[in-house]
């Protein structure tokens, strides 16, 4: 480990004291006088391992060193740590060193404050979920963390969003992303003050990493050589599944790198980049993207100054596009002229697996509406989200019967539970219906009069969190509750 990791040249400080120090105070005012300074070039933890096997005067009595460190592994290694850069332990980590999720965000840290938790972490073989957003740690505090990610063989997300990185935080953690030492599948680097320089070292390391999976990278300063440099790193890296790029300075020149590399990329299925300016351009390099690319499933390109124009050429990929499920394009300036030819290019394409277009800032009128019932007449999974319908706003709007009410009508005529029901639908019977799958199945069953605007409503009810699937666990208690109830009225 580097210098970060080394012992001060001072003797240890004095415990502090407090609840959290009592009983470690205890054991240190006995060893006081044989502790002695360790070396410069000693890591902390091999540090601890001496000081736990002084005082054996032969070989037969000495113990092994690996047992001596893992006695002091965890909660014991963290207090001395603290001592060690001075700072106040913090008891939540202490009490949770032992679970796989660990969430320290918003502690005001500092660098000091992680390198003790660091040192902890190095040997730590239950912690696999570590958040430590907006705790200051600033280069000095990212470089300690990725030096215990070259030993610590366990962690596998990791958030350090809103940390002031700056690009020395960025090298220190590119590096160890360029040596595939790490376990690391998912990182968030959001609001780094990441530029230029930075982008370079990202796209060095994920040209040849194939352990990162998910990387947010938004709310940074990356602008257009950014996005090409991040653009050469996606035509090679073959593991990435998940970018966001969102809230950075792409733009035009940068948009069209990007889609050089999602041209030949066979990995990525998310990317988000939404508030980069990419305008008209940027859509259309997207567009002749989609054409090639097979394995993208969403894409946000919401707050990005694409007009009617810039819609219409990225319909030329979507006309042929066979993967993509999910396009957000909320807030552009498009008109309903743009909306249709979004429609337009999904009734076109044979092949097309959308489910949803959000364009929820559009005003529409009455004859989208039409072209949008017989497109869903094809493509009963998609879901088209948009503002309001231009005559309607005037006057009131059509009255749509309540669709759990028909629903909960049809099974009581039927003699049915909405378990059953539910349970029709769910082919693999996980309690779990995705939405796509939901609104197929009520708009190809013909048993219950139900139209898309009601659909739409009764999804939104079942799928209040967005979470893109319809949970109707819950419903299996009642029923159990019911079949007992049912039970007991029979037997009297």
């Amino acid at each position: 480990m580097d210098s970060s990791f080394t012992e001060e040249k001072k003797q240890m400080n004095p415990p502090l004291t407090g609840g959290d120090m009592e009983n470690e105070s205890e054991k240190d005012t006995d060893q006081t006088a044989e502790t002695s300074e360790p070396p410069e070039h000693m890591s902390l933890a091999d540090a601890s391992a001496e000081k736990a096997t002084k005082g054996s005067d032969t070989d037969l009595e000495a113990e092994d060193p690996e047992k001596a460190f893992r006695s002091i592994r965890g909660t014991e290694l963290y207090l001395e740590a603290c001592r060690l850069v001075e700072v106040v332990p913090v008891s939540y980590f202490i009490q949770n060193l032992d679970k796989p999720y660990i969430n320290l965000n918003h502690h005001g840290l500092g660098p000091k404050g992680v390198k003790a938790i660091a040192i902890a972490l190095v040997s730590n073989t239950t912690t696999t979920h570590l958040e430590l957003e907006d705790n200051c740690i600033l280069a000095e505090g990212a470089i300690c963390l990725a030096e215990m990610l070259r030993e610590n063989s366990s962690l596998q997300v990791l958030n350090i969003s809103n940390n002031h990185l700056d690009t020395a935080g960025a090298e220190a953690i590119t590096s160890l992303l360029l040596d595939n030492v790490s376990c690391l599948h998912t990182l968030q680097l959001s609001g780094n003050n990441f530029g230029e320089e930075a982008a370079l070292y990202f796209a060095e390391a994920l040209m040849s990493n194939y352990q990162v999976k998910k990387l947010d990278l938004s709310h940074n300063e990356f602008h257009e050589k950014g996005g090409q440099l991040l653009g050469q790193m996606l035509a090679s890296n073959t593991k990435l599944e998940f970018l966001d790029l969102s809230w950075n300075h792409l733009k035009r020149k940068g948009a069209v790198g990007l889609s050089v590399g999602l041209r030949v990329n066979d990995a990525l299925k998310i990317l988000n980049l939404s508030w980069n300016g990419i305008g008209n351009e940027g859509a259309l390099a997207l567009g002749e993207a989609l054409k090639l690319n097979n394995v993208l499933v969403h894409l946000d390109i919401s707050n990005n100054k694409i007009n009617n124009e810039g819609a219409k050429r990225l319909c030329r990929g979507l006309e042929v596009n066979g993967n993509l499920k999910i396009l957000k394009m909320a807030n552009n300036p498009l008109t309903v002229e743009g909306a249709t030819a979004l429609v337009v290019s999904v009734r076109k394409n044979a092949k097309s697996m959308m489910e949803e277009i959000n364009i929820s800032n559009v005003l529409v009128n009455e004859n989208f509406i039409k072209l949008l019932d017989g497109v869903y007449k094809m493509h009963p999974e998609l879901d088209v989200i948009y503002d309001e319908v231009e005559s309607c706003i005037s006057k009131i709007p059509k009255q749509h019967p309540n669709p759990m009410k028909l629903i909960q009508n049809y099974l009581k005529a039927h003699n049915l539970q909405l378990w059953d029901f539910f349970r029709k639908i769910d082919k693999d019977g996980n309690m779990k219906i995705p939405v796509a799958t939901f609104r197929r199945a009520m708009m190809q069953q013909s048993r219950i009069p139900l139209d898309r605007v009601q659909i739409g409503e009764l999804v939104h009810k079942l799928d209040r969190n967005r979470t893109g699937f319809v949970d109707y666990s819950h419903l299996k208690e009642q029923k159990t509750a019911q079949k007992l109830e049912e039970e007991e009225t029979e037997e009297e």
